[in-house]
């Protein structure tokens, strides 16, 4: 996924692993070798931050991230020569005057696809940063993580613990694709147990015992800190 960074000059563009201490208790019960988190493409530069999936930015400066693209509307009202582009522009001119985000407005399939490739900030998801967030990125990551709509489900043994990531409201199927699109194929069922009842049960085997494993099918709505082992065919 990509996360915008508005207005923080302290954190650097790139990769950047979203820490989850689920990882680590996972990577600690089965003796993993290796612990792979979410990964972030952070985005800094204020050209390309529009491709972002969401955009964190301090809380204090939430008015500039208004600013901007008040500047970019009034823009397109004193140049578009479209009478139907104007009147959307207008609609969200007066929106931003209350100092809201375009994100609150509704805003319907046919304007989402016109406005597409406007360099429009609170069109999309965005995270307010509390001050003592802004000052460590690992603690910065993972809210604005769950803010933007993804959820994190894991999967895990002797060689790795893995996080995925998955947008909330998707299904065991999506899940299975994320990993491999052959088992995605093959999808047979998902053996499936919460993080908290495999932690409390120790083992994967005793949260068997525990009966805390469900059998799902691939239209089962994965949720966040689901600990799931794909059956496939091969």
């Amino acid at each position: 996924m990509k996360i915008g960074i508005f207005g923080i000059d302290s954190i650097q563009p790139g990769k950047a692993n979203v820490k989850d201490d689920r990882v680590d208790a996972l990577a600690k019960m089965f003796n993993s070798g290796k612990k792979v988190y979410i990964q972030a493409d952070l985005i800094t530069d204020r050209e390309k931050i529009k491709e972002a999936d969401g955009i964190i930015c301090p809380a204090l400066n939430k008015d500039d991230l208004i600013i901007s693209d008040m500047e970019f509307v009034d823009l397109r009202l004193e140049r578009s020569s479209d009478e139907a582009e104007k009147k959307l522009m207008a609609r969200f001119k007066d929106h931003l005057d209350k100092v809201k985000f375009l994100s609150e407005l509704e805003i319907s399939a046919e304007e989402a696809k016109f406005i597409a490739g406007y360099p429009l900030l609170t069109v999309k998801p965005v995270y307010l940063a509390a001050a003592e967030e802004v000052a460590d990125r690992d603690k910065l990551l993972p809210p604005a993580y769950a803010e933007f709509g993804y959820i994190s489900y894991f999967t895990a043994g002797d060689k790795d613990s893995h996080a995925w990531s998955l947008k909330k409201g998707a299904n065991a199927w999506e899940a299975a694709g994320c990993i491999h699109s052959d088992i995605q194929k093959g999808f047979i069922r998902a053996e499936v147990v919460s993080y908290t009842d495999l932690i409390s049960a120790g083992s994967l085997s005793q949260a068997r015992n525990n009966n805390k494993i469900s059998l799902e099918n691939k239209e089962y709505i994965v949720r966040d800190g689901d600990y799931i082992v794909f059956k496939c065919n091969k």
